[in-house]
């Protein structure tokens, strides 16, 4: 990743906390650390099949159209993704048909489509795959944050049950603890994460002015 794409996926336009779109994705999918792991892996093969039938299609779809064939590639790539996950782990697939589902409206409505216009085939992937591993990590950070205070406990993809559970942190946590699992805590984390960046990016900024 250059250093100009790095910045911006940190501090600028491409970072998650630019807005709010992926909030509803990020709430639902940091509950548990193996629901992130999948919505990472999803959001990284949405936005990248996204960007390649982009590029394909550049030639082929009218201006007024190339928005509305981006979005009908992203769901069909989303659904591709639940296809296989469905044949080997049909629970986890029910499991995160919720959070995938939001993956192809924010890789739609965040203006991809857009930002790859006049790119080559590297670039565009380099792109989407930035922007697809931005929103994905801060679900698994949150994630680490939200399961073991609030559960007490780690998982991963898999399993009879669709996800296996691991509880190293012995005891039950108290009651304060267990909202950070709840979509409340997880507001409340998301908003103090959005203060810290925004603090962050204010001293980058002002350093890269100096």
């Amino acid at each position: 990743m250059s250093g100009a794409l790095q910045r911006r996926v940190l501090w600028g336009d491409l970072s998650p906390f630019a807005g709010l779109s992926g909030g509803a994705l990020l709430i639902v999918a940091s509950d548990r650390l193996a629901h992130s792991l999948t919505a990472l892996a999803a959001l990284a093969w949405v936005y990248c099949l996204s960007a390649l039938a982009a590029f394909g299609g550049s030639r082929l779809f009218p201006e007024r159209g190339k928005a509305v064939a981006f979005a009908f590639a992203a769901f069909l790539a989303a659904a591709l993704f639940l296809l296989p996950l469905w044949m080997l782990f049909p629970l986890a697939a029910i499991q995160a048909l919720f959070a995938v589902s939001l993956v192809p409206m924010l890789c739609s409505g965040s203006g991809l489509c857009r930002r790859l216009e006049g790119l080559a085939l590297a670039p565009a992937l380099r792109l989407s795959l930035a922007e697809a591993l931005s929103a994905g990590s801060l679900a698994v950070i949150l994630s680490l944050i939200r399961e073991p205070l609030g559960f007490r406990s780690l998982s991963l993809p898999g399993g009879a049950m669709g996800i296996a559970v691991f509880h190293p942190f012995g005891e039950e946590s108290p009651l304060f603890l267990r909202l950070l699992s709840g979509s409340f805590g997880a507001l409340l984390l998301l908003g103090y994460l959005m203060w810290m960046h925004r603090q962050a990016r204010s001293r980058y900024s002002g350093e890269g002015d100096g």
